[in-house]
């Protein structure tokens, strides 16, 4: 039988134990939690498959760090490559005389969009294909870009290259023989592209049922009108407007514009490269223990807060950025932190899409 004197002790342990569950619900609830997009946010601005472009090209300017080819030895292509282009400007130069520690071979490659007209830019990228040690500091000379191999350019690229953030830092160690060049691709000349009229369906980014339903429901709501979309399956919904006195393309317009309320995917992005961790939210992790290359990761109740070489200890409702600093501060590797993470889900740790890139 339960004292007097004990009952304010009883009744304040009830209202914390109150206060434990409506903390864990609002938890609960934040992580997937619905937020207002519009249609056009979740759907394929462009339904139509992009064409692909693709150069062979000289890059120059290298210190010292280009193909390392001494006469005709080594990457010939390049000299040949060196060869022809000084030629077009009434200059010929023997190939055994050339040194071209400042000159690499690449391959440009890019995506553009079918509806893109000539005088349109595009983002193009740059690999090396000789023994280049480092494309930093280099400038792409004019490269004619080509849907296919043997057909005519219908496009060109040229301009200074971007590493990545991590790879500028010349201690990140990671291989610079890979860069980009924001808008350095022009188109110039008219590709095949499918007629807008023709698309009356609208793709999802990511199919989802329950997504495209509230979609449909919501283009519905806004035309007052049943019927005016409906879900062929998770990843495609037919519009079919009725008479709206206007063009379908505004028709069309207006229908992305339509907001709605759409649960918001709990994900993890990994980049592999540097081990940089991107979340949606504030994700917590559960109990679990996981064991990858020398590194422990121990999530439980009696866990305090440490990190020592090769093992880390947190507490239960840990979030995801905290767990991923303090595998940073112990050195892991990027490869041995997505397969942390992907150890914690597997196991029903962490509820999350992991994403390694």
């Amino acid at each position: 039988m339960t004292k007097p004197e004990d009952m304010p002790g009883r009744r304040l342990r009830q209202v914390l134990a109150w206060l434990c569950v409506l903390s864990a619900l609002i938890v609960t609830a934040s992580q997937t939690h619905a937020q207002e997009s519009r249609v056009r946010d979740l759907i394929l601005t462009d339904p139509a498959p992009p064409v692909r472009l693709m150069g062979y090209g000289l890059v120059t300017g290298l210190a010292g760090t280009g193909d390392r080819v001494s006469g005709v030895a080594g990457a010939a292509q390049t000299v040949s490559s060196i060869v022809n282009l000084l030629r077009r400007f009434d200059v010929e130069v023997p190939a055994e005389l050339l040194r071209t520690k400042n000159v690499a071979a690449v391959l440009v490659t890019a995506e553009v969009s079918p509806y893109l007209r000539p005088g349109g830019r595009f983002e193009v990228n740059v690999s090396s294909i000789g023994d280049a040690s480092s494309l930093r500091g280099g400038v792409l000379w004019m490269t004619p870009m080509v849907a296919d191999a043997g057909q005519r350019p219908v496009g060109g690229a040229q301009g200074p290259l971007l590493l990545s953030p991590s790879a500028m830092s010349r201690q990140s160690g990671e291989p610079t023989n890979t860069a980009r060049i924001p808008d350095g691709g022009v188109l110039e000349a008219d590709i095949p592209h499918p007629k807008l009229a023709a698309s009356n369906k609208l793709l999802l980014r990511e199919p989802d049922l329950g997504t495209a339903t509230r979609i449909a429901t919501a283009i519905d709501s806004a035309f007052a009108t049943p019927g005016t979309a409906r879900v062929d399956d998770p990843g495609s919904i037919t519009i079919a407007p009725k008479d709206t006195g206007s063009s379908f393309a505004a028709t069309l317009t207006r229908i992305r514009d339509v907001r709605l309320r759409a649960d918001r995917v709990a994900r993890i992005v990994i980049d592999a490269r540097d081990g940089t961790v991107i979340t949606g939210g504030e994700l917590l992790v559960g109990d679990a223990v996981v064991s990858h290359a020398g590194v422990t990761l121990t999530v439980g109740p009696t866990a305090d807060t440490s990190r020592i070489r090769g093992d880390v200890r947190v507490a239960p409702g840990t979030s995801v950025q905290r767990i991923a600093s303090a595998l940073h501060a112990i050195q892991t590797s990027p490869g041995e932190i997505a397969a942390i993470f992907e150890g914690l889900r597997s196991v029903g740790a962490l509820n999350a899409e992991i994403v390694v890139r």
